[in-house]
């Protein structure tokens, strides 16, 4: 598997240069960055660091809504189109917040019927798609895709290894959790996989709840080999907290 650490969530609040910042987490191990403010792709691409993940559209308006379809598509094919110009990997879309009576059945037809023609547009540029899961309980209230079974509809009946989920464990431990048994049951379908710690977004360590360093070994003794995107907030030095999230995801100690 390759790292990965998220821009916003290691920057937040804090005022940083781009390139020594991003050159001192290549130092730790990482191999890409996600969600970076494109003025900053090039300096990335210098330093080795690939560009993991963006964003393709607001989350609260989604693909659930077959009356938003034609706007939606439209921006995510321009995203799609500047991810391949800009060599970005992957693209990150959402189902949105419930509406009307909250049908999960006709949600998930929506999202399908609205995601399929992206999934081969995405195919033919060499770019993925990744539908998030996201909890519904805390930071993003009405969220439909707020189940890894929502999600798993939606990407099966898409059909295409071009739209896989992003499968962010803070969001399902705050919703479901029992995530070793989940991860395992759709494994064929997680395209990357965001960590955090759990309540608090805050570091992998032993002052939040899930148990990340089983979770590496899981995903170890599965084969995965896709992207593991670090996405908390570190209570203290940001360099050091990614360091210590590499390392509990490194090949060795996950062997060992």
């Amino acid at each position: 598997m390759r790292q990965s650490f998220a821009w916003w969530s290691f920057t937040a609040g804090r005022e940083v240069e781009p390139a020594a910042f991003l050159k001192q987490a290549a130092a730790v191990g990482v191999q890409g960055v996600e969600m970076l403010p494109q003025a900053h792709w090039p300096i990335a691409r210098d330093l080795g660091l690939d560009i993991v993940t963006v964003t393709g559209h607001r989350l609260e308006e989604g693909f659930n809504d077959p009356a938003r379809h034609a706007a939606l598509q439209g921006e995510v094919r321009r995203g799609l189109d500047e991810a391949a110009r800009g060599g970005a990997l992957a693209l990150i879309v959402f189902a949105g917040n419930r509406f009307g009576d909250g049908d999960d059945e006709r949600a998930i037809a929506a999202c399908v019927e609205g995601l399929r023609p992206l999934a081969a547009h995405a195919a033919d540029l060499g770019v993925r798609l990744l539908m998030e899961l996201l909890n519904s309980k805390v930071d993003h209230p009405g969220q439909q895709c707020d189940r890894t079974a929502f999600g798993a509809a939606v990407a099966r009946g898409v059909g295409s290894p071009a739209l896989k989920l992003l499968y962010d464990g803070y969001h399902m431990q705050l919703m479901e959790g029992d995530l070793s048994r989940t991860i395992k049951a759709n494994f064929d379908l997680i395209g990357h996989v965001h960590t955090a710690g759990a309540p608090g977004r805050r570091d992998l360590d032993d002052r939040q709840e899930i148990n990340w360093r089983a979770i590496a070994g899981l995903l170890h003794h599965l084969g995965y080999d896709q992207w593991v995107g670090h996405e908390f907030i570190p209570r203290g030095e940001p360099i050091a907290a990614l360091r210590q999230a590499v390392a509990l995801f490194d090949a060795r100690q996950g062997e060992a």
